[in-house]
């Protein structure tokens, strides 16, 4: 059964009580978003008042038969030329325009050598144009013509079919939702965006739609989205928190130490040095995971043990075959699916307990400037943070160094007192054997971390989403209403 005929299917089964409920569809194009809209407390779907759709890239027509998520639809990218290159002389004419510390360190290091010459010699009409005041301008004219190339057919005709009253995207940055989007301003179905992450506004290409309202997880990301997109200043912008963190909240995701223990092979009555990885595509971290494993196989931490946990959208196995050979103190978690193309992943109920319980029972976290700084400080876990380049040779550390003391969104963590920073692997061992000494040094800049980044800490960002898109809907409906 395709896509369409199971949307239709489900559509003509509706009860009445269905029908009456406002319709949504809620996107998600990563598995980190996913469990937002899934674990989150509680789930927007679970909203007495509301019909969500949850259109998937890691669902399946099986997981819509069982009343799960549906498959996302097929998309087609954008040509290269023009409308790419339209969008980053887009890009480029803001950046002339606002200049940002995070962007021309991301462009030095990071993109200038993956982009062709031809979309360089960008940067000097993008130069003149943002000199000029003309950023505005160059952006509703992109955003209007781009509006009008169809990237979805099938996005286009299941929102016919379906007629929800919101599209919610979760990942306005990402390649797939744009298309769903559009499909949804040409139909004029109102969109809300839940920025992702914390970095997604500083640290990302431009989004190439405005939506009709936002979701941010903090009154700071409030304060990026006004200052980087304007336009947004005239919409409904929401301080929901950060959703995926509701399950660190709920007891039904917490296991007894013995029991996850038991489960990824380490004893619990030993310390657990948690070596939390990132993306391998911008750094090798795991040369400092195999640094740190040797120097606590030869007993410079004392009787502890070490749990390497690499990202659940990266984790291909090989961090597996370069850590196993140092024995049973040091285990490797699976977090991933090897071979399953990184939108098509997804996570299970026990996939998410494993997350939450291994920040839950860790001592010490150890990591380099990643979103798992934040998951410790939630548990109240410390935080080891490298302030260098683990790889031989230190060739990117330039970039690390940014990424702590120039990129907008790191640096007030990293410059907080709530992480230990370290500048070689000597004092990382240091820092790791201080922490598991004195566990409660730091706690306060913790909880200030945990603080300003998530917005709120109690777990309940779900009800806060539920409350801002039934304020929304309120919001377009009256406006509607009030048009002659």
């Amino acid at each position: 059964m395709s896509a369409i005929a199971a949307a239709r299917s489900t559509e003509r089964g509706e009860d009445v009580g269905v029908r009456s409920a406002t319709r949504v569809v809620a996107l998600t194009s990563s598995l980190l978003t996913q469990r937002m809209l899934l674990h989150a407390n509680p789930p927007l779907a679970s909203a007495p008042t509301l019909s969500v759709r949850v259109w998937s890239t890691s669902a399946s027509c099986d997981s819509l038969e069982q009343g799960g998520p549906e498959p996302f639809p097929a998309v087609r990218p954008f040509c290269e030329f023009p409308h790419n290159y339209l969008r980053r002389l887009n890009d480029y004419t803001w950046d002339a325009r606002r200049r940002s510390a995070t962007r021309d360190s991301i462009w030095r290091h990071v993109r200038q050598g993956r982009v062709s010459p031809f979309v360089q010699m960008l940067h000097w009409p993008a130069f003149v144009l943002g000199r000029l005041g003309l950023e505005r301008i160059v952006e509703r004219w992109l955003e209007a013509f781009l509006v009008r190339y169809e990237r979805s057919v099938e996005a286009t005709e299941r929102l016919r079919q379906f007629r929800p009253q919101l599209l919610l995207s979760t990942g306005p940055h990402r390649y797939e939702e744009p298309a769903v989007v559009a499909s949804a301003k040409r139909l004029g179905i109102p969109t809300l965006a839940l920025i992702t992450s914390w970095d997604n506004i500083t640290t990302k290409n431009r989004m190439p739609f405005r939506c009709d309202g936002y979701l941010v997880w903090s009154d700071h990301m409030k304060r990026e989205l006004h200052e980087y997109y304007p336009a947004s200043r005239a919409c409904p912008t929401y301080v929901v928190g950060a959703p995926q963190f509701d399950a660190f909240f709920q007891k039904r995701y917490w296991e007894p130490r013995s029991a996850f223990c038991s489960r990824v092979g380490l004893n619990p009555a030993k310390p657990i040095i948690l070596y939390a990885l990132g993306s391998p595509n911008l750094l090798k971290e795991h040369h400092g995971a195999a640094f740190l494993a040797e120097r606590l196989c030869r007993g410079d931490l004392g009787d502890v043990q070490m749990l390497v946990r690499p990202h659940p959208i990266f984790d291909e196995a090989s961090e597996l075959r370069r850590l196993e050979s140092f024995g049973g103190a040091v285990r490797v978690q699976r977090t991933g699916r090897p071979g399953v193309p990184t939108a098509k992943r997804s996570q299970s109920v026990t996939e998410v307990a494993d997350w939450v319980n291994t920040f839950r029972h860790a001592d010490v976290v150890v990591n380099l400037s990643s979103t798992a700084t934040v998951d410790a400080a939630l548990c109240d876990r410390p935080v080891v943070n490298l302030d260098y380049d683990p790889e031989p040779g230190r060739p990117n550390q330039s970039l690390v160094r940014d990424i702590n003391h120039t990129w907008q969104h790191f640096k007030p963590v990293a410059e907080s007192g709530g992480v230990w920073l370290v500048d070689s692997p000597a004092d990382m061992v240091h820092a790791v054997r201080s922490y598991l000494a004195r566990p409660a040094l730091h706690r306060d800049r913790r909880r200030w971390i945990a603080q300003y980044v998530c917005g709120f800490t109690d777990g309940r960002s779900g009800e806060r989403i539920i409350g801002a898109v039934t304020d929304f809907l309120s919001r377009t409906s009256s406006a509607r209403q009030d048009r002659p």
